[in-house]
């Protein structure tokens, strides 16, 4: 007789206040201003599905404020942008909509306040991603990126010159971890935020995942290739002991061995939308079998809600 298979997902999951602000934001301009195109600069939110239901609503987005006509109007995504990107759309007579996310936005603030006591910044991240782009743009003569030990042990500062450090918010623990632990050693006064950087839907759902690789020895992460926090996700698990992988479409399901699989974990990112999971689980059980999933309430989350950013002079809300 065959063991009997279990589908375990993982408690909390999915979308942070931020994403959900975020998308709610686009949501409300497409419906307050019909007939108008809605333009959004780079990726609302890290998420080829979500991106994709807004194109479909007619919300059109760019690389660049130069792309958007004179006047129109143009939402900032959750990963915030940089003072000069706000410029040039000022200097397009851009309607801007700011759905960065308030975690992030305490970065930006924390770069502001450090380079005005005049220290090095230093912002641990992926240098490349939009989130840590946005957050050196803060104050680029003075942000230095670092992302990993290894280059936080080869920075060169001048030794008059105060340290501080900020941290892109959806780090993985470990990861952050290294580049304090080097940090602390090499800059005894470091300079710091009271609070980690690291939102605490990052935290709480990197915790999560750690707890559903203890009853799981495969895991799926649900979330598109780009989405840091959903990568981190996988990087966890792997470091759990589970085998783990990102799936970011149905049919990467369809590609998966898991017929001998009996025991499957799952979670998502918190910018991959629970529609997505609800398929993801229809299909595990139609295709290979699974019941219906049991929950594991891993960690508790409090369940913050943003108000919605302000459009020109009136709310969205």
């Amino acid at each position: 007789m065959s063991a009997r298979k279990r589908l375990v997902v993982v408690e909390p999951h999915g979308f942070c206040s931020g994403v959900a602000r975020a998308v709610q934001t686009a949501e409300a301009l497409l419906a307050r201003y019909p007939g108008e195109t809605i333009y959004c600069l780079n990726e609302i939110v890290h998420n080829q599905l979500v991106v994709g239901r807004l194109s479909g609503l007619g919300m059109r987005f760019v690389k660049s404020v130069d792309e958007v006509p004179v006047g129109a109007r143009l939402l900032f995504s959750a990963h915030g942008v940089a003072p000069d990107v706000v410029a040039r759309a000022a200097a397009r007579k851009l309607r801007t909509i700011d759905a960065t996310c308030p975690f992030v936005a305490k970065v930006h603030a924390a770069v502001r306040r450090f380079a005005a006591q005049g220290a090095c910044v230093i912002c641990i991240g992926h240098r490349r991603h939009e989130e840590v782009i946005g957050v050196a743009g803060e104050a680029p003569e003075r942000v230095r990126v670092v992302e990993n030990a290894a280059e936080a042990e080869a920075l060169a500062v001048p030794p008059d010159v105060p340290v501080a450090v900020v941290a892109q918010t959806t780090l993985g623990g470990e990861q952050l971890d290294a580049v304090m632990a080097v940090l602390r050693r090499r800059f005894p006064a470091l300079l710091q935020s009271a609070a980690t950087d690291v939102c605490y839907a990052t935290r709480n759902r990197q915790q999560a995942v750690k707890v559903l690789a203890d009853h799981c020895a495969r895991v799926l992460v649900l979330g598109s290739a780009n989405s840091s926090n959903s990568q981190r996700l996988v990087e966890t698990a792997r470091a759990a002991g589970a085998v783990a992988e990102l799936v970011s479409t149905l049919e990467q399901i369809d590609e998966l061995d898991l017929e001998a699989v009996h025991e499957l974990g799952l979670t998502s990112g918190a910018s991959t939308p629970e529609s997505f999971l609800d398929a993801a689980v229809a299909r595990l059980r139609e295709r290979y079998g699974f019941p219906a999933p049991e929950r594991l309430a891993a960690v508790e989350e409090d369940s913050l809600v943003f108000k919605l950013p302000r459009s020109s002079a009136t709310a969205l809300s």
